[in-house]
């Protein structure tokens, strides 16, 4: 039953020098928390700044939301951009935050959704790459050896996770079901 006292999902907000500075003790506060996001706004504001283009006066926030919700098992979102005519500038700044491990961003209009859901959404290539690896690695474990090869490159664990993380996306994404 959805909705019952004490089992309702928390998402905390991040929004000053203090939450940043207590985001570890944040993301282990309950078990109920599933994940943790930047509130951009607030955050330069409690700074003395502002938001810039090139988004420099968030990058240690971003880094310390990112490491808290990994330590905690949790998902981590960056904070929305503003600028809703900006698609190019979105884009990049979703590439941006994808790349330093965000789970997601949040969208302040719904013409961004695509966009996030686009980068987020991994291609055929690399769905294809990650099956490859995921059956080396059960063909080498059937044969009892720890030592794979995929596409003549050694194979080791850091690899073997980024596959199942791709397939994951694809399979939230709705492009790919296991066989």
């Amino acid at each position: 039953e959805i909705g019952r006292e004490g089992e309702t999902l928390l998402m905390a907000a991040i929004e000053s020098a203090t939450g940043i500075m207590n985001v570890k003790e944040i993301a282990l506060a309950s078990k109920r928390l599933m994940g943790i996001a930047l509130g951009a706004e607030d955050y330069v504001t409690n700074l003395k700044t502002s938001r810039s283009k090139h988004g420099w006066e968030l990058y240690y926030a971003r880094e310390a939301i990112v490491l808290a919700a990994r330590n905690a098992g949790i998902y981590c979102f960056d904070t929305v951009y503003s600028d809703v005519n900006n698609l190019d500038g979105f884009r990049q700044e979703v590439q941006f935050i994808k790349d330093l491990g965000f789970d997601g961003k949040s969208c302040i209009h719904p013409k961004q959704v695509r966009i996030v859901h686009e980068i987020y959404t991994p291609s055929q290539k690399e769905i294809e790459k990650s099956i490859r690896i995921i059956n080396g690695a059960k063909e080498a474990e059937a044969k009892g050896s720890g030592v794979i090869s995929v596409d003549g490159k050694m194979v080791d664990n850091p690899i073997i996770m980024r596959a199942q993380r791709v397939l994951e996306l694809a399979k939230a994404s709705g492009i790919y079901k296991e066989d």
